[in-house]
């Protein structure tokens, strides 16, 4: 597959999940060049994943929160434990601290399945590992008198 074929099929399949009544997805679009989605959470309003089209494959990524404020070691070991069992998607700290949400599909193996279950994983990581990392990072700590 061409990067243009991909392109085309990541736009394609996010309109569709747009499109779609029964689907969290309240917007698919291109936005600086990238195709991305944004989508309804429980946990927090939404979530926007971004795509991002190379010469072998398609990465995907959502923000997910900002440098932990308390307790770094703990949210940053969490991240670890959780992306230790996640697929195809896992969280990764990025250059300044931030968390997001990442994953590759490769080219010769994207569909609209594969782009489904991508989607899917990034819903199930924030959805599973947002409410445990503010807890554990972000909330204001009283202090013991």
């Amino acid at each position: 597959m061409t990067r243009d074929e991909a392109h085309d099929l990541v736009v394609r399949a996010n309109e569709t999940s747009a499109g779609d009544p029964d689907s969290d997805v309240v917007w698919s679009g291109i936005y600086e060049g990238r195709p991305g989605l944004r989508m309804r959470q429980t946990c927090r309003e939404a979530t926007t994943v971004w795509f991002t089209v190379g010469d072998h494959t398609v990465g995907f990524e959502a923000y997910l929160l900002p440098p932990p404020p308390h307790e770094a070691e703990a949210v940053y070991r969490h991240c670890l434990i959780r992306g230790y069992r996640s697929w195809p998607a896992a969280i990764a700290i990025g250059p300044e601290g931030d968390l997001f949400v990442i994953g590759r599909i490769p080219l010769d193996a994207l569909d609209e399945r594969r782009l489904d279950e991508a989607i899917a994983a990034v819903y199930e990581v924030v959805e599973m590992s947002f409410p445990a990392l503010l807890d554990l990072g972000y909330r204001t700590r009283e202090k013991s008198p």
